[in-house]
């Protein structure tokens, strides 16, 4: 609908931005931090390692003191599992639990609430050498990493991410670099890890309100909403499986602790159901998130898809992944895209707030939404992004009219603070406010140097969103 008259965003609104630990510390085996499946994994031709990344373990404080002077209210970064438990479980890492403490202690410093992400797709090696998360003692892992976590940090960290996108994990790990899982067997496998994640996560967030007080914890998937490619019904009910596999299996299930009926007939469909022990779906009603943290870039738009196709469509990292009989992905073709093929709709980011928000009723805080691209340093060490300005302004401008239309928003932070590597592009693509003097291979200076986009959000943030101007 249209408004004449919007409505603020709320005084109170946490304005940030984010990153991931294994993406921007670097030091990924320095002072006692053990090997993450990161660090193992096989890297794409052309890209760089994790070894240095952004150097954000030796730079934290003049990073968040950039951070501060744009005006954050939140930062939302992830805890590695390895730095401060190399083996997974059992002994401590003082080094890892020091650094946290100091990154925390920095935030606070300078006014910034810090928003944790407990897991950010760096499970430690060692686990998944014992089995990883397809492993039923991988709930009791994660807790008591969770427990390590809470008893260090609660005392000021009052704001939580379980897992983020959960649905990227089991939906694309082999992009991320998380799976490798082919054959008829991997949908059970990948279900029954995503079973116990969910077990995992609603355990987590009970004992955060138990340790943590006046701690808030949600999850933190990504969200495309799907859109029918045309208006058959069939295409309808396309998008209506690729929703509930995609989104709202998890997102029903952090709210309401019960299995969507559309995800839950797929699994039965590929002999894909999990097996659920006495208690779980216990566990899982009692979990009950304050919030709802999600990560947005674009949206899906699927037709009908015969059991006899083997086509998929777009980039490897934004592609929607063919199931026959259920989904098959297609181009918007009333979209523009970014340099790396992904599709922009900023109008969509509304849709998908409003549908969220009609399905859970709870408050929500973007905690990923940003744009890719080729920035270059001038000669006199600037960053002119301005096509990053635009795509920020254009959502930006689409949270306030969510709000408008009675969608509770309390935060919005983009990816990223800062340039880090890519998951599958590396350095090249950068998406930070902040530009670190680096190439691929080339370490150069590391130096930092404030984008354009940088004073951009600066004055963004100083007048609550009301100023969107260049």
């Amino acid at each position: 609908m249209l408004h004449k008259n919007l409505k603020p965003f709320p005084k109170d609104f946490l304005w940030g931005a984010s990153t991931s630990a294994y993406q921007v510390e670097g030091a990924n085996l320095e002072d006692g931090k053990g090997p993450s499946v990161q660090d193992v994994k096989v890297i794409p031709e052309g890209t760089s390692d994790l070894t240095v990344c952004a150097d954000h373990y030796h730079r934290y404080k003049e990073d968040i003191a950039l951070m501060a002077e744009m005006g954050f209210k939140t930062y939302r970064f992830s805890i590695s599992w390895s730095r401060i438990l190399p083996n997974g479980t059992g002994e401590v890492n003082p080094k890892g639990i020091e650094f946290y403490n100091n990154v925390i202690n920095e935030c606070l410093k300078y006014n910034i609430e810090p928003l944790v992400t407990m897991f950010h797709f760096d499970l430690p090696q060692a686990l998944e050498e014992r089995g990883g998360w397809e492993k039923r003692e991988s709930i009791d892992w994660f807790v008591n990493f969770a427990k390590v976590m809470f008893e260090n940090f609660g005392d000021r960290v009052k704001y939580w991410l379980t897992i983020n996108e959960q649905n990227v994990l089991i939906l694309s790990g082999d992009i991320i670099g998380t799976t490798k899982l082919t054959g008829p067997d991997k949908y059970k496998s990948l279900y029954q890890q995503n079973h116990h994640m969910l077990v995992a996560q609603a355990k987590a967030m009970a004992l955060c309100h138990e340790m943590v007080p006046g701690g808030k914890i949600g999850p933190a998937p990504n969200i495309s909403l799907a859109y029918p490619a045309s208006c058959k019904p069939e295409d309808q009910l396309a998008a209506q499986n690729l929703n509930a596999i995609r989104n709202w299996l998890y997102l029903d299930m952090a709210v309401y602790g019960k299995y969507n009926n559309l995800a839950w007939a797929f699994m039965e469909e590929r002999n894909a159901t999990p097996v659920i022990e006495e208690g779980d779906m216990e566990i899982l009603a009692n979990g009950h998130p304050d919030f709802i943290g999600f990560n947005y870039y674009s949206t899906a738009t699927v037709k009908w898809c015969p059991e006899n196709i083997e086509e998929t469509f777009g980039h490897d990292q934004q592609k929607t992944r063919m199931e026959p009989g259920v989904y098959l992905g297609a181009a918007n073709e009333n979209l523009p895209h970014t340099d790396f093929g992904w599709e922009i709709d900023p109008m969509g980011f509304r849709a998908t707030m409003r549908e969220m928000y009609s399905r859970y009723r709870l408050p929500m805080i973007v905690t990923e939404n940003g744009l890719g691209a080729y920035d270059k340093l001038t000669e006199d060490g600037k960053v002119h992004d301005q096509y990053r300005i635009e795509y920020l302004r254009k959502h930006i401008e689409q949270i306030k009219l969510a709000i408008t239309d009675g969608v509770e928003m309390m935060g919005y932070c983009p990816w990223s603070a800062i340039d880090l590597i890519s998951t599958h592009e590396g350095m090249v693509k950068r998406y930070g406010f902040i530009y670190v003097d680096r190439d691929e291979f080339d370490l150069k200076t590391l130096d930092r140097y404030r984008k354009d986009s940088f004073y951009w959000y600066k004055k963004v943030i100083a007048s609550n969103g009301e100023d969107l101007s260049d």
